[in-house]
């Protein structure tokens, strides 16, 4: 046999395998010619097939190897995949049938990062149950993008997997704040889906060998074991750190105590839904070790009895830096003992005011009481489960008690009578506290806070012709969020705000069918960010709240559905 007719007989062996390898290749999760898709060849054929499927594995490596083609089949595929941020700027279609014709932005299934049977179910009945055809298309849209777009490296072996946040091409790091945020509406298909799970507490890991090394940083580098090359980042040049950082494994190290508790739910959420207790390994117990030494640090005044200033964590801007120096050459406005945790930074990524970001508390407090539940229940580490109960307990006081006049919250304070109205989009936020379980809905306090905000009284709210929401400084104040019209649904009960905000968000996506992260009440095709999955997954989230808690709104039978129902 001659090179010629090797590599002819091997091509059309190559064409003949093609479909299976195809779809073998969207649901391998190590992204290499291995077993994992020789372990699916056999899933797709019956039983009396396989001997045949064997015969076509080793096959298919020999006649490559005797073709010359190098083993990186997957990798080629990929790399004719089209990048998403431009692709997301563009309506694909078919188009949904509704007033709004929606585009259908999902990727090619080969170009898919990840793929879960359970997620497609949910899909499949959503579509078939929705009233409005828009709305079904934008579910089908914003529901798998975490997964459709996102999983940037996942090895089930190595018990490691890298998200990124879906932002630009070529920014590849993982927020610990976004990745929570972006499977928080996966949650209840962990136990029906065992490659989602596997997926989910691969992320716990990487993230806790993160939190393990660095606890006051909220951005990473992908992990060296993917391969994945790190990302500059501009913004964080010239920026001094104190502790300092490895910009290896660090991306950016602005202090967020938010960034902890998504660390947090996403572990308490894995277990809830798997009763898996193996993510609480070594890396995840230092982890948590790491946390602690952060809130206690972070309570602390900044002025000790003998007016010795103290500081645990710094940043500091050299001349020239993008961004920003935190105030009080990088050590943060001044704040007394209150019994709540300071941070440097908002979810957002912008500069506190005062130290003391109430909605961030509130998400502190529930994600401990959470932390000691999950430790009581495996009967691990009591003594942790004991401090994070004392903690959950002292923070959820303190922001009754120092964050709340005349029956309205304030965003940030400081301890000595400093207090910020407002509130800003991004979650945690005031509008989110019942989202984050730390209130009712119905709560007094709550209702009146949340009326403040959605009104001129607070700075950064805005009302246009077509949109009105909460924004904040990271865009411009007349660039409403639409994640705060998600907040707000998630904070009333009253259907006919429920479905202006809905309808808002969804008459708002500029005609390409995902969710903003800002939108100019001046102008419609004035948006920040067409691929932003952290606000994709909260309006998928959102509906499937809706799907249960108001079925009648939204879906063509009064009857609840929730994901997951089948198992």
């Amino acid at each position: 046999m001659n090179a010629s007719s090797s590599r002819l007989r091997a091509l059309a062996f190559v064409i003949k395998v093609s479909l299976a390898l195809t779809v073998c290749f969207c649901v391998s999760t190590s992204l290499k010619l291995g077993e994992p898709v020789y372990s699916c060849l056999l899933e797709l054929y019956p039983q009396g097939e396989k001997p045949g499927i064997v015969s076509m594995w080793f096959g298919l490596k020999k006649y490559l190897s005797l073709a010359g083609i190098a083993l990186t089949v997957v990798s080629e595929a990929k790399a004719q995949c089209p990048d998403y941020t431009s692709y997301s700027r563009v309506p694909h279609p078919p188009f949904s049938e509704g007033r709004l014709a929606l585009p259908f932005m999902r990727p090619s299934p080969q170009c898919r990062t990840f793929n879960s049977s359970a997620v497609e179910r949910v899909i499949e009945d959503m579509k078939s149950q929705l009233k409005d055809p828009d709305l079904a298309r934008l579910f089908e849209n914003t529901f798998p993008n975490t997964l459709d777009t996102t999983v940037r490296y996942f090895n089930k072996e190595e018990n490691l997997a890298f998200i990124i946040t879906g932002l630009e091409q070529d920014i590849t790091a993982q927020w610990l704040r976004d990745t929570a945020n972006q499977f928080a509406h996966y949650h209840s298909l962990l136990g029906a889906d065992p490659d989602l799970a596997a997926l989910v507490k691969a992320v716990i890991n990487n993230e806790a060998r993160y939190v393990a090394q660095f606890p006051y940083c909220g951005a990473f580098q992908p992990p060296p074991e993917s391969g994945l090359p790190t990302s500059r980042n501009e913004w964080a040049e010239n920026v001094i750190v104190n502790p300092p950082v490895d910009p290896k494994i660090v991306f950016e190290c602005k202090y967020e105590i938010d960034s902890l508790c998504g660390f947090l739910k996403l572990s308490r959420a894995y277990y809830a839904a798997t009763g898996d207790t193996s993510f609480i390994n070594t890396h995840w117990k230092t982890a948590v070790d790491q946390i602690f030494r952060v809130i206690h640090e972070q309570s602390q005044p900044s002025f000790d009895e003998n007016f010795n200033f103290i500081s645990y964590f710094n940043w500091t801007g050299s001349r020239g830096s993008l961004s920003p120096r935190v105030n009080n050459r990088g050590n943060n406005e001044p704040k007394a003992y209150t019994g709540l945790v300071g941070t440097s930074h908002r979810p957002s990524d912008d500069l506190t005011v005062f130290a003391f970001l109430t909605p961030a508390n509130a998400m502190l407090s529930v994600e401990l009481g959470h932390l000691a539940d999950v430790l009581d229940q495996v009967g691990e580490l009591k003594n942790v489960s004991s401090k994070a109960r004392e903690w959950s307990v002292r923070i959820k006081d303190a922001v009754w008690q120092t964050t709340v006049q005349e029956s309205i919250f304030a965003y940030e304070t400081n301890g000595f009578g400093g207090r910020y109205i407002m509130d800003d989009a991004n979650v945690p936020s005031l509008l989110s506290l019942p989202y984050l379980g730390f209130l009712g809905k119905d709560d007094e306090t709550y209702v009146a806070t949340r009326k403040l905000l959605l009104s001129g009284r607070n700075p950064y709210f805005a009302a246009g012709k077509n949109i009105s929401g909460v924004g904040g400084p990271h865009i411009t104040p007349w660039h409403p969020w639409p994640m705060s019209l998600v907040s707000s649904i998630y904070g009333t009960d009253d259907d006919t705000e429920i479905l202006n905000a809905l309808y808002m968000i969804a008459n708002n996506t500029n005609g390409l069918g995902l969710i903003h992260e800002s939108q100019s009440i001046y102008n419609g095709s004035d948006y920040t960010r067409s691929w932003f999955a952290w606000a994709n997954s909260y309006f998928a989230e959102m509906v499937l709240d809706l799907a249960e808690r108001k079925p009648h709104l939204i879906l063509k039978e009064n009857k609840a559905y929730k994901p997951g129902q089948w198992m």
